[in-house]
């Protein structure tokens, strides 16, 4: 190793760490949902070059949890623990469409402006369409590349007075896949019964 990439490696680290914790702090102050958006945001903020190697997800995750713990540990677990409440009602509606919770509102990351990340299993797109529009529950078409999962057959965007919800509908055979993040990292998710169980706990 020669004595200039020690240095360099650092500063790299540093500017990593740097872009994680303003990401962070965008996501938990200005409602920013999109780990990529937060990324480009805080390096613009921070006036690094184009080519500033920007931190992994999990890295402002991290970040993200440390920030909510230091600064919103009143707020946060309140907000948190109403989406999954929430998210418990529209699962409890949507049962013959098999839901699962998946994204901030499982992990434990989701604020005040968070989006409820729900994956459906269902025959057809149409199906569920039909389904919600007989009860009355408004919903909007998205575009299927927001969801980040090539094996989406339709996303919908359903409103209710408490949270704004993504209704990703899959084929029937892929409930058994493993799902993947964008980053590779395994994607979580729950059935009704164990989101219960966890609110029980915290």
């Amino acid at each position: 190793m020669s004595r200039h990439e020690r240095p360099r490696s650092s500063r790299a680290h540093a500017s990593r760490l740097l872009i994680a914790s303003t990401a962070a702090r965008l996501m938990a102050e200005d409602g920013i949902t999109d780990l990529g958006l937060a990324k480009q945001k805080a390096a613009r903020q921070l006036a690094l070059p184009e080519a500033a190697t920007l931190p992994d997800n999990a890295e402002v995750e991290a970040e993200l949890r440390l920030y909510q713990a230091l600064y919103q540990s009143d707020a946060q677990p309140a907000e948190l623990y109403r989406l999954r409440a929430e998210a418990c009602k529209i699962m409890e509606v949507l049962a013959d469409f098999r839901p699962y919770l998946t994204g901030p509102v499982l992990d434990g990351t989701a604020g005040a402006s968070s989006v409820i990340d729900l994956m459906l299993f269902a025959d057809s797109a149409k199906e569920v369409e039909i389904f919600l529009l007989n009860r009355d529950m408004p919903f909007e078409h998205a575009e299927i590349r927001a969801t980040r999962h090539e094996k989406v057959e339709a996303a919908l965007r359903l409103l209710t007075p408490e949270a704004e919800v993504n209704l990703m509908i899959f084929p029937p055979r892929c409930e058994r896949s493993h799902c993947k993040r964008r980053d590779g990292r395994p994607r979580e998710r729950v059935r009704l019964e164990a989101l219960l169980r966890l609110m029980q706990k915290s």
